[in-house]
């Protein structure tokens, strides 16, 4: 997921900070015991999941597994992240959370049963981890706006890193492709982009449509995959399953544009690493994305629920070749200067040492 590659991308630079001694503790599904090992020169600690849903679990055993932990570790600094700031809201310790989503809002928007009442179960135990936090780093202003009137603690902007993999691939345009990356769900609303590509087919565009990514709703999946045979766009759409780093990273090469109009998103890795490419990008008008993408600079901003502005302003980009490379190479030199992981983790650093009193 996004929160496991953000944070191992983050080690893997702070480890090269000099004056840093870099431990991990999470959980693992996979663990029935305990256990440490070395990893890109950090400790990382992994206790099995307890049992319980995620938020029962940040609310009850999560919390004493990891305040047994620091007692044990005695850190310098503690540096949360997602709910593991639920988890860590009473240690006594200087602290750091970087919020990376607002799982309450995504809750909202997403599929399942008794999502509104799961939604104010997870706005409850969030904002009270929010106001308990001395230190937050927003990673977009859209989480510094919605932190207003909540968050009681110094607030640092600090994009997320990618993997530097981004930053060594050429684009090598082919014949036109739309893609897409994320967790196939109602949330992240790839059904529009399918809805957009049968007007972009029907206006004579020859684009196709590639969507990378597993599920967390497959009753979602299925109506996806239905409507695709639906508007006879078998040999046009491919949904090519969940992808790792590298795979995506020649998706993006050969990729004419990256497009993402989810409903709800803070600062979405799969944006970064398309301006990281060069690759322009399509995105939503709402929630943290415009702040990524600067609208007829680096890419288009598209309303996620209209179906046909997302294919006129896909169409706008399949058209104008020009366009398309001004924008790409303005959004490759920004990712570099603003998510190259040298660059975060020298903010990080900084903010570590300041937040801990130490000089340097």
């Amino acid at each position: 997921g996004g929160v496991e590659a953000v944070s191992a991308t983050l080690v893997r630079a702070l480890v090269r900070v000099p004056g840093l001694d870099v431990s991990v503790f999470t959980f693992s599904r996979a663990a029935a015991v305990a256990s440490q090992q070395s990893w890109e020169g950090a400790a990382i600690h992994r206790a099995p999941w307890p049992s319980g849903s995620m938020l029962r679990v940040a609310l009850g055993a999560g919390t004493r597994q990891l305040a047994a932990f620091v007692e044990r570790l005695q850190p310098d600094l503690l540096h949360a992240h997602d709910t593991f700031g639920i988890m860590s809201r009473r240690i006594d310790r200087p602290r750091v959370l970087t919020i990376h989503g607002f799982i309450h809002g995504d809750t909202r928007v997403g599929g399942g049963k008794r999502r509104f009442l799961r939604s104010l179960a997870w706005r409850q135990a969030e904002h009270r981890a929010w106001a308990s936090f001395p230190n937050i780093i927003s990673i977009s202003p859209y989480v510094r706006e919605r932190l207003a009137g909540i968050a009681r603690g110094r607030i640092v902007d600090i994009e997320n890193p990618i993997d530097p993999v981004f930053f060594a691939r050429q684009r090598r345009e082919g014949p036109p492709v739309i893609f897409t990356a994320g967790v196939i769900c109602r949330r992240k609303n790839p059904g529009a982009l399918v809805e957009a590509l049968a007007l972009l087919r029907k206006s004579g565009s020859e684009a196709r449509l590639r969507i990378a990514g597993g599920t967390t709703e497959p009753a979602y999946l299925a109506a996806l995959d239905t409507r695709v045979r639906d508007l006879g766009l078998e040999r046009s759409v491919d949904l090519i399953g969940p992808c790792g780093v590298d795979a995506i990273a020649s998706e993006l090469e050969g990729a004419t544009i990256f497009a993402l109009v989810s409903r709800e998103e803070n600062a979405p890795l799969g944006i970064e690493e398309a301006m990281a490419v060069g690759v322009p990008v399509v995105a939503s008008n709402r929630c943290g994305m415009p702040y990524q993408v600067r609208d007829g600079a680096t890419g288009l901003l598209v309303d996620p629920e209209d179906p046909e502005d997302i294919a006129a302003r896909c169409g706008e980009l399949l058209r104008d070749e020009a366009f398309r490379h001004r924008a790409g190479a303005q959004a490759r030199q920004q990712a570099r200067d603003r998510f190259h992981p040298n660059a975060v983790s020298r903010l990080t650093a900084s903010l570590y040492r300041r937040i801990a009193g130490v000089s340097g």
